[in-house]
This record gives C-alpha cells, structure tokens and sequence, in this order.
C-alpha cells in the first residue's frame, strides 16, 4: 500500500504540490507543507496553529471527541484511579511504568532535590510583600539557571535528567516559598519523610512551632488528583510556548519560566480562578441561580459560565468526570462557606439538567471542580494557576526532554502574512 497523501493544486497556474501525510497512533493524520513553498510558492496561514502540528510527540495523546486523555497510552482514569503523582512523573519522563526498585530510586531522588539553594531565600527578599505569586515563581524559576549553573548544558543527556530531577523536585518547595513572602511568615523546609503533595500542604499551612501541621487525608488525595489530572495536556500553549524557547537553545529553567507565565494568562490558566471569581459575583449579587442560567443563554448579554465546556473536549471533560467525586467528598467533609459551595452544586445540577446547556455540550469541566477544591482547602485565588504550575512542570520538562531528542527539531520561527504599507521611500528635504 502507498504511503498517503494529498495534492494542492493552485487553480491560476494549474501547479500541483503533492504532500506526504504523516499518520500517528491515534488521531488524525497530518500533510507535511514543509516542501509547499518551493512547489507553489505560498506558506499556510493557521492563526493560533489550531490545525497546525507543530512536531511528533510520543507522550500525550487528546481525543476531544470521543473525550479521552492518555498519558503514554494509559487512560487518565486509570491511572487516577491507581497511580501516584511521582509514578506518572516518571511515566512522563521515561515512557514506562517502573519497576518497584526504579520507583523506590525515583522517589528518593525528588525527595532528596526538594531543598533549595539558601541564596534563593534572599532572592524572595527582593520582592514587594504583596507580589503576586505567580510574578514571584515565574521569576525565581528562571533564577535557578544562576544557582544551577553548572549543570544546564542542553546537549548532556545527563544535565537535562539533573535538571528534569530538579525542577520536579523544587517546585512544590518554591511554591510555597511564594505563598509565605506573600503572607509574610516564615518558610516551611521540605520533610523528607511525608509523600509529595503532603510535603507540599505541610510547607504551605505549617509554621515553626512545637505542633507540626497534619493536613487531611482527603486533602492530601485531592491534590494527589489534581496534580494527576493537570500533568500534562499536549501542545497547549504553555507547552507550545517551552518547546519553542527550548528551539532557540535556552537553558530549561529559563523555558519553564516561559510556560508559566503563558500558563497565567486568564485564557489559560486561570480558568478555574475564573469560576470562584463568577461565584464570587454571583453570591455578593444576590441574583439567583435560575436568573444567572436565563442570562447565559441570553445572547445579548455578555456575561458567561465559567467552568463550562470545554475547547478540546467536545463531548465531556474525562478529568472532570474522575474530580468530581473528589469534589463532593471533600465539600461534604471540610469546613467553610457552605452557602456558596451549595450555590455552586445547585448550578451544576441546573445546567446538566439543561437542554440548551447539553445541546451544547456546555458541562462543567475540571476548572469547574478544582476551582471549588482548592477553595474548600482555604488555598486563595492567587495561589490556584501557581499549583497548576507545579503540577504541570513535569509535562513541560518531558516535552523539553523529547524536543532535544529529536533529530526533526528546528528553532522555532513562524511565517507571516504582512499586512502593512507597501514599500516606500524616506522623504528627503530637497
């Protein structure tokens, strides 16, 4: 059988460009346009690269139809059901599940890089007592290069798993860096004897006192969870975003300083700061939830649901399906503002039960839920897309290792259609 293919034919000249088309394990093939220039003369124009692959990668795999996310071929209901955080890390990282040994070394190597240079400290100093946390992540990540040196040469397969290691490791220890400059406490060392998210709660609610903080068991799953279903995504825009500043040679700390502050942006992650903002809204507006439902359907009101839909997933969101039990079981168990956790249940219902909403495939998605988590863990707003962005590190640094593995990999440098003036000359005084 021949390899397939696909012919452009330019209507005015009568040309033909014959593209091969480059078919994956799942999805949809792709036509290699890397020769439709010489052949016809044109780029493509693909605002937002929506229908643009942007390389091969053996990691990630979205079916927005049929609502399916596998991490290396495995569902993401499977492993949420029965992996652990650092078990799909190291999924992510080397392609396989580990063994018991390779797992027993890899959670002994993160959880021996989770301290951070004490220089670091003294870069936290620098900043205002009211910066935002993601101004101070986003900053001191891509500082690290300065404390790391030694060990960033991007062609030292060894260096790039060093530093892999150690972004997965100083992240949870960084983040909640960002949270005590902001709350104006003391920092909280990693402990070297609790799991990972645990560690993470203890250096964010704990202070320095004779009682050591405990968070709860259901806590500690509920970010287990979160950070599973937010490991990776495929080529969203942060990741986009590593992968092309790693194209330019960049050291990795200063490429994952390049997600995360794509990864702030509100139409990326922020979407689930967006719906206690809208929740927010909604309680100190008195307005009920069957008139908030009438206004998202009138078409003349600019107001919308946040938490609904979804752009990949056109069917159902698999992650909000596996976060939403969780969700339930933690607002059944944790103090806090009832009221509004009800408000927000009570929406849930109504829109599910909604044809206009189902119709539209308009159902609540994983910001919806984590939203409501991470709320109900007392973690505040500013916080939300800084935990996203520890969970995510992982996924990035993957897609960085895979780019500088593949002997495709060019810098990244996309065309243009210019449309501004046309040619013209300086006016000179005669």
């Amino acid at each position: 059988m021949a390899d397939p293919s696909v012919t452009i034919v330019d209507k005015q000249t009568g040309r033909e460009a014959e593209l091969p088309v480059y078919t994956g394990t799942h999805g949809k093939g792709a036509a290699d346009v890397r020769g439709l220039e010489n052949k016809l003369g044109y780029f493509t124009y693909d605002p937002g690269y929506a229908s643009t692959a942007s390389c091969r990668s053996a990691i990630t795999f979205i079916d927005g139809d049929k609502g399916e996310l596998l991490y290396r071929g495995y569902p993401i209901e499977q492993l949420a059901g029965h992996s652990s955080y650092l078990e799909v890390c190291y999924l992510l990282l080397y392609g396989e599940l580990p063994s018991a040994k390779e797992m027993a070394d890899f959670d002994d190597t993160i959880t021996n890089h989770t301290m951070v240079n004490e220089g670091i400290k003294d870069f936290f100093a620098g900043f205002r007592y009211d910066a935002h946390p993601m101004a101070m992540l986003c900053g001191t990540v891509g500082a690290l290069a300065s404390f790391y040196h030694d060990s960033i040469d991007i062609n030292n397969p060894e260096h790039r798993e060093i530093t892999a290691h150690r972004l997965i490791a100083k992240m949870p220890t960084i983040a909640a860096y960002c949270y005590k400059h902001y709350l104006g406490q003391p920092f909280m060392y990693p402990k070297n004897t609790v799991g990972y998210a645990e560690n993470f709660l203890r250096m964010m609610f704990g202070v320095p006192s004779n009682k050591e903080f405990q968070p709860r068991e259901t806590m500690v799953k509920a970010l287990e969870l979160i950070m599973i279903l937010h490991a990776d995504h495929e080529q969203n825009a942060s990741t986009s975003t590593v992968r092309l500043a790693g194209s330019s040679g960049a050291n990795p700390f200063a490429c994952i300083s390049a997600g995360i502050a794509t990864l702030w942006g509100p139409a990326h992650g922020g979407a689930n700061e967006a719906v206690i903002h809208m929740l927010d809204a909604i309680a100190d507006s008195g307005a009920s939830i069957d008139s908030t439902i009438a206004r998202a359907k009138d078409k003349s009101d600019s107001f919308r649901l946040m938490g609904f839909g979804h752009r990949v997933y056109k069917n159902f969101d698999p992650r909000a399906t596996l976060i939403r039990q969780m969700c339930h079981d933690l607002l059944a168990e944790m103090d806090g503002d009832t009221a509004k956790f009800q408000m927000a249940m009570e929406l849930e219902q109504k829109v599910l039960a909604d044809d206009y909403f189902v119709e539209r495939r308009l159902y609540p998605n994983v910001d919806f839920y984590s939203g409501l988590i991470l709320r109900a863990m007392g973690i505040p707003l500013n916080m939300f897309t800084v935990i996203f962005a520890m969970s995510r590190t992982v996924g990035w640094i993957s897609h960085w290792l895979e780019m500088h593995q593949d002997p495709e990999y060019r810098i990244g440098r996309p065309q243009q259609v210019y449309t501004g003036a046309a040619r013209r000359d300086y006016p000179v005084a005669k």
